[in-house]
């Protein structure tokens, strides 16, 4: 598994328009009121079945957000 990312490093890539897979694992109730622009909602139940289907390209970079309360 790749190194994580901080906030400034993905909001750097948001700003320079980086070629990039955005997921935000949270529940769609949270996802709705507050994801990030140009995301994809992926549920934490559903990230494992479906992250191959949504990206075929194994190459491709992808970077998976969760909403951290702490």
């Amino acid at each position: 598994m790749p190194d994580p990312i901080t906030r400034d490093e993905l909001r750097a890539k948001i700003e320079r328009g980086d070629a990039f897979h955005l997921f935000e694992v949270l529940a769609p109730m949270y996802w709705r009121k507050h994801h990030l622009p140009g995301a994809v909602n992926l549920p934490p139940a559903e990230v494992r079945e479906r992250i191959v289907e949504l990206v075929p390209d194994r190459r491709a970079e992808i970077v998976v957000y969760c909403w951290d309360d702490g």
